[in-house]
């Protein structure tokens, strides 16, 4: 699928899906923040298309842009969400989007925002650490539920990109090293609060080379 550039430039003049934005800017003032509803439908069409082969729930980290209006156009192409805070998941309930489309993934959850999570039955919590798959099977019991979770696994795999956006080594400070997955795993069958469904791994951004 070729996608096409939505800012491109017409009669010399810089444009948005075809629009001015000079155009824009006398409408509504600057500074202000353009998007193309087009473009990003077309893409998150192109990725879904690439991946409808599998079962699978393609997500829009929520930190990336937390715009309603984003928001609520990704939700009407049936993404799902990644979020990493509690307020980020107010906005998706905001929409209506909360529930077994969000993945809960970061560093450093709350207590709270773990109740707020599991209320809302998010699809899964990517865990970080041992300490908290023990906090997250700690409030899951006081609520009487089973918290579905990944683990984040630290590979030690190079993305060779920006190294601060290299969050694959095993020097990052994110995850769980590969070498200490299963044993945890295992540790966490025995804890009643938590159900296992799956791994998560995150090496870096801006990847060149597959």
């Amino acid at each position: 699928m070729k996608l096409s550039v939505p800012f491109t430039y017409v009669d010399k003049q810089l444009s948005c899906d075809g629009v001015p934005l000079r155009a824009i800017a006398e409408t509504v003032g600057t500074p202000t923040y353009v998007y193309s509803q087009r473009g990003i439908v077309a893409r998150a069409q192109a990725m879904m298309a690439a991946l409808s082969a599998r079962n699978t729930l393609v997500c829009f980290s929520v930190k990336a842009n937390s715009s309603l209006a984003i928001l609520k156009l990704l939700h009407s192409q049936k993404c799902g969400f990644d979020i990493v805070s509690g307020g980020e998941l107010k906005r998706l309930e905001v929409l209506g989007a909360a529930g077994n489309t969000v993945v809960f993934s970061g560093v450093g959850k709350t207590e709270d925002e773990m109740v707020a999570a599991l209320k809302a039955g998010i699809l899964m919590f990517n865990v970080e650490s041992a300490e908290e798959l023990q906090l997250l099977n700690t409030v899951a019991l006081k609520l009487k539920k089973r918290a579905p979770f990944s683990i984040r696994i630290n590979p030690d795999i190079d993305a060779k990109t920006h190294p601060y956006i290299s969050t694959g080594l095993a020097t990052s400070k994110f995850g769980v090293p590969v070498a200490d997955a299963i044993a945890l795993y295992r540790e966490a069958k025995k804890l009643k609060g938590l159900q296992a469904i799956g791994v998560d791994c995150h090496i870096g951004s801006q990847m060149l080379d597959v």
